[in-house]
């Protein structure tokens, strides 16, 4: 295995990922289920998206917590939404991936679900409506 270098190699993280989220028994009824992701759509945002993370490449444009916030009144994403997310993350890039650019990558995975997590669970208990 080699280490994460490239916008394909993104690309192949990112379509590995979802497909195991979307055979998740947890994680799949949310995706097609409640959000109906259009695949077609969301995969290309989300190379451009883990791209930025992971590279720094100003190719993502947009509002993850906005968009999450807003799902989170329709969907469970409590902690153990997130950690089966993180799970599924690690596990792909452990597949994939081997170095520090793997490493780093676990890293903002977990970096991002705990950001995402605070502020739902923070806007749970503020009763705040989501959106």
């Amino acid at each position: 295995m080699t280490d994460r270098t490239s916008r394909a190699d993104v690309e192949r993280l990112v379509d590995a990922f979802y497909d195991q989220v979307r055979a998740d028994a947890r994680l799949g009824p949310i995706f097609d289920g409640i959000a109906q992701v259009d695949w077609a759509a969301h995969l290309p945002r989300m190379y451009d998206f883990w791209e930025t993370v992971l590279f720094g490449a100003p190719a993502f444009k947009g509002n993850p917590l906005a968009v999450h916030r807003a799902l989170a009144s329709r969907a469970p994403m409590s902690g153990a939404e997130f950690g089966q997310w993180l799970h599924l993350f690690e596990r792909t890039v452990d597949t994939l991936f081997a170095g520090p650019g793997a490493t780093e990558a676990k890293r903002r995975a977990a970096h991002i679900a705990t950001v995402m997590q605070h502020h739902i669970g923070a806007d749970r208990a503020a009763g705040v409506a989501a959106g």
